[in-house]
């Protein structure tokens, strides 16, 4: 069981940069600009970090922080990321409805969009000043100003600190919390997330203070307010200009913004309202352009969402019942489409948070929301994402095994499997999760780290390789056969909880990782091996992944690393 089959991988098209463009949708955009934005201020954080060391550190560090931002290529990428980054940001604020907004989303909102007004000013007194006015400011000029020539501008700084590091951490956090491992980092994000602006927020004061003391000597104010550094009067007045000019124009496009979402509604009203079914006879009427998600949260009907609407997930998912298989409703932007492809979606299956219909139509959510849970219930009994190792062990010619022998002979050899890979399971750590018919589902990983549980569910591919041979040696004189099997194995994060209607809900897990593991196992037969092990689970181990291939799963479009496990 542990050697593992020479074979070649098996072919697959890769993506090419034209085809990786055509993918990209605004959601990428506004994380990787995010990403662009989020280094850069943590890199300024970190200078003013320096200030608790000394006020030559802190200009130390603005030559390195200059030398990696203030080249050509280093400017083109900020500035570029700057402006994709607000335009996006106005473009959330009229795309994206008030309805059950979570705290995280409108202060991650309402800070975004605070953050421009903060900035502009530091940037003409900094950057405009320089490349227009040709003014060389460093951390004395620019401490001065806000320590000794205005404490308001001080307060003003730290503000923007905060808010822009805030933002960009709530940024952070939703788009990692979906990643394997998050739960183990976490608390190491946690602590660099306090430590970072708290280090620069002293240093920034110390500084402050330094300079305040420096700016007692009259010697040292007429070397440090140089015009070259502060700039003539009538220099000062035309940054303050351009600064005013920055600042009326933000303000007039988040007017405009404002403006366009009451026409919106305006525009909404006037083309009529469309009617929403749900299963329990529930019909919502809402605005035409409308998604079916918004509806739900506006009319206050349970609907899950796992990463809150923005299209990263499938949780929201829906079946839609138009008499056309969803065929007649609007076709899903790339985003939606990438994700419904990645689950390998029939007809008739859309995305709630991105479908906006524009007729009456039914619908059927997919997963069961997530309800508060009782205070003795178990958190994943309402439905939680979580890490987990998902594993299918599946009994290979229980068709034949059935024709050739009474019916109660094979239940009792079909059993004797089960229960020897359900032992064996077990023994490495793992949980049974669900038996299906000659095979199961396992779970690992449910009440441990991911290091831990994928670790349990390799070894728990080596003690189901022992148990089913010592089964086959007990049962060799009776079956005249041995009892082959395939298994796959994959890790990520899934839905895990309580799935069914009130009679008959039973704990499991659904989603992307679940849908693999069972494409892997499906595939062991034709590739003449009795495992399939995603590279996945090795990462989540942390051990070396030897002899891995390309394996291409039905449903999907993108191959994977897997490593074929088998007799020797």
């Amino acid at each position: 069981m542990r050697h593992s089959l020479a074979g070649s991988a098996i072919s697959v098209g890769r993506l090419t940069p034209a085809s990786a463009v055509r993918r990209l949708t605004l959601r990428h955009v506004r994380l990787g600009t995010g990403l662009i934005l989020f280094g850069y201020v943590l890199t300024h954080l970190l200078n003013h970090a320096l200030g608790n060391v000394s006020l030559a550190a802190m200009d130390a560090g603005l030559n390195v922080a200059a030398a990696v931002w203030l080249n050509p290529f280093g400017l083109f990428l900020l500035y570029a990321a700057l402006t994709a980054h607000l335009l996006l940001g106005l473009y959330a604020l009229y795309e994206r409805r008030f309805f059950q907004w979570r705290g995280t989303e409108i202060v991650q909102l309402v800070l975004g969009l605070a953050v421009p007004f903060l900035l502009i000013n530091h940037i003409v007194a900094t950057r405009l000043a320089f490349e227009i006015e040709g003014l060389e400011k460093g951390y004395a000029q620019e401490l001065y100003a806000f320590w000794v020539a205005s404490l308001r501008s001080a307060a003003t700084q730290a503000a923007l600190l905060v808010f822009a590091w805030v933002h960009g951490c709530l940024g952070l956090f939703f788009w990692l919390r979906l990643k394997p491992g998050f739960s183990a980092a976490s608390p190491w994000l946690l602590a660099g997330a306090v430590l970072v602006p708290v280090l620069a927020l002293l240093g920034f004061v110390q500084g402050g203070r330094t300079v305040a003391a420096l700016a007692q000597d009259p010697a040292w104010r007429a070397e440090a307010l140089k015009p070259i550094h502060l700039g003539e009067p009538e220099q000062v007045a035309r940054l303050r200009t351009i600064r005013d000019a920055l600042l009326a124009g933000y303000a007039l496009a988040t007017a405009l913004v404002v403006a366009a979402r009451g026409l919106r509604t305006l525009t909404e009203v006037r083309h009529g309202r469309i009617r929403i079914s749900y299963p329990d006879a529930r019909v919502v009427r809402v605005p035409r352009g409308t998604s079916v998600l918004e509806a739900s949260r506006r009319h206050n009907i349970p609907h899950a969402s796992v990463c809150g609407g923005r299209g990263r997930c499938s949780t929201c998912r829906v079946r839609v019942f138009d008499g056309d298989d969803g065929r007649s409703l609007p076709r899903p932007s790339k985003a939606e489409q990438a994700v419904l492809d990645r689950i390998g979606a029939t007809p008739g299956i859309r995305l709630a948070c991105q479908l906006s219909p524009t007729r009456d139509l039914a619908v059927t959510p997919l997963f069961p929301p997530r309800q508060p849970p009782a205070r003795s219930a178990e958190p994943a009994q309402s439905g939680e994402e979580r890490f987990i190792v998902a594993m299918f062990v599946d009994l290979r010619g229980s068709t034949r095994l059935a024709e050739e022998r009474l019916p109660y002979d094979t239940v009792f050899i079909i059993n004797r499997f089960l229960g020897a890979v359900g032992d064996a399971v077990r023994e490495a750590g793992g949980s049974v999760n669900q038996m299906l018919g000659d095979g199961m589902l396992a779970l690992f990983g449910l009440q441990t780290v991911p290091e831990t549980g994928a670790r349990q569910a390799l070894r728990g591919v080596d003690l189901i390789g022992e148990h089913v041979a010592g089964l086959n040696r007990l049962l060799a004189a009776d079956l005249g056969q041995t009892l082959r099997y395939g298994i796959g194995l994959h890790a990520g994060m899934a839905i895990v909880g309580e799935m069914g209607d009130h009679a008959d809900a039973r704990f499991t897990a659904l989603g992307d990782t679940v849908n693999v593991a069972a494409r892997l196992e499906s595939m062991t037969k034709a590739l003449g091996c009795i495992a399939l092990v995603s590279e996945a689970v090795y990462a989540a181990a942390k051990v070396e992944a030897p002899s891995l291939q390309e394996v291409v799963l039905q449903g999907r479009s993108e191959s994977l690393m897997a490593r074929r496990i088998g007799f020797p």
